[in-house]
């Protein structure tokens, strides 16, 4: 099958590898815009661009697709499909409809659950216990299409976004592989979704991050593990700013609302609900990544004082 691949983080890496591996002649690849990364900001091409120019793929960044040149270079290209996976821009109308088989789309929710921006993340932030990977013909809403196809996966109470993407990168890559060739036979058997069972995942942004005490100890742990590694949960000791990178629930008497109760080898604060949270693995202000006992070591944080 001739097929558009559109897609731009490192997530999205794995499908398109199983798609060339395949056989499929991917004609192109459309990506999102190099940006700058990092402290000193080097403009970096995104890992999807970077997989295609390694394996001779023509590449496309338009910065929009609505302005018709996009839609003039896939007219030209005339692909059977369209493969969407993480691109970061919503398809027009126009372009839905050039390919003979129209658009796909691989979701990291199991829909119509967590559509939108971050559902990997939210899923955790949420408590969700268990989430997986859609694969949708898209229409012009967001996430909304018919389901072609999904699997499910156990959100391990380890996992964090960070592993938890990189499972479903790969759960990703071989739905896709398995309904781009039902849609070859003709075996797909599209599945409206539910709009009134819909929920949504919204765009991450830092301050979201910021711990919230007054929530219960495992909402706390979920915050931590559905914000790394970014933007990663953080709270305050005075004016100094603590990342927090790794936590659990454990038992402890209550206190006030992010209460310090423990300061040696364990670092414990207190949480709403009547229950309380440990900092395993920290970064303070200025510092490097170390163990809470490490920094409480070097940065003591005095018993009954309040992060906030």
């Amino acid at each position: 099958m001739r097929i558009v691949f559109m897609g731009t983080p490192q997530y999205s890496v794995p499908t398109l590898a199983r798609l060339f591996a395949s056989g499929h002649t991917i004609e192109a690849v459309f990506s999102q815009p190099d940006k700058p990364v990092g402290r000193k900001q080097v403009i970096t091409a995104p890992p999807v661009k970077t997989f295609a120019l390694e394996h001779g793929i023509p590449v496309f960044q338009p910065n929009t697709l609505r302005n018709g040149e996009a839609f003039e270079i896939l007219n030209r290209i005339n692909p059977d499909l369209i493969v969407v996976v993480a691109y970061g821009k919503i398809l027009p109308s126009d372009i839905l409809n050039i390919p003979k088989y129209g658009c796909i789309n691989g979701h990291a929710s199991l829909l119509p659950k967590l559509r939108g921006a971050s559902p990997v993340q939210w899923a955790i932030v949420t408590g969700e216990t268990e989430t997986g990977v859609t694969v949708m013909q898209m229409d012009e809403g967001m996430d909304t299409g018919d389901i072609l196809s999904s699997v499910r996966i156990v959100i391990e109470p380890e996992d964090t976004a960070d592993s938890l993407f990189s499972k479903l990168s790969y759960l990703t890559a071989d739905l896709i592989k398995k309904t781009v060739s039902d849609i070859e036979r003709g075996n797909t058997h599209p599945e409206k979704q539910d709009n009134e069972s819909a929920t949504y995942a919204p765009i991450i942004k830092k301050e979201m991050a910021h711990i919230d005490f007054s929530k219960s100890s495992d909402s706390v742990v979920n915050a931590v593990r559905g914000y790394y590694p970014w933007p990663v949960a953080f709270c305050f000791a005075g004016d100094k700013r603590i990342k927090v990178i790794a936590a659990r629930s454990v038992d402890a008497c209550p206190g006030a609302f992010g209460e310090v109760l423990s300061n040696k080898e364990k670092f414990i604060v207190s949480c709403g609900e009547s229950t309380a949270v440990e900092f395993i693995t920290v970064q303070p202000e200025g510092g490097k990544v170390m163990s809470a006992a490490d920094m409480l070591r070097g940065n003591p944080i005095e018993i009954g004082a309040v992060l906030h």
